[in-house]
């Protein structure tokens, strides 16, 4: 006879994909200029991808213009964009601004 276990229902815990996220969370990824770096990258991919696909007359689908993309235009145009931050004085995602002084105070040890 094959002995069953039970569990009291209070010691399951299980984890929920569906619980809501707080929204200081959302809205801080939102604002991270990481984020608005990709929202800017993916909009550049669906205008080549629309000019492409009205060029040969079919829809390329996504991940054709993403490739064709990254392998055309991705480094000139990240060039740019970071001409155009730097010229409105606005640090470029994934760049760390020169610090005004050193993290760590002079050693003394020689």
């Amino acid at each position: 006879m094959a002995a069953s276990l039970s569990f009291p229902s209070a010691q399951i815990c299980r984890m929920s994909s569906s619980a809501p996220e707080p929204a200081t969370s959302r809205d801080f990824v939102k604002q991270s200029s990481l984020y608005q770096e990709f929202l800017a990258e993916r909009e550049e991919i669906l205008k080549h991808k629309w000019l492409e696909s009205e060029r040969l007359g079919y829809d390329i689908g996504f991940e054709r213009a993403l490739l064709d993309w990254i392998r055309k235009h991705r480094e000139g145009w990240r060039a740019a964009r970071r001409q155009q931050q730097q010229q409105q004085g606005v640090a470029a995602p994934g760049t760390n601004p020169a610090p005004s002084a050193p993290p760590f105070p002079p050693s003394d040890r020689s």
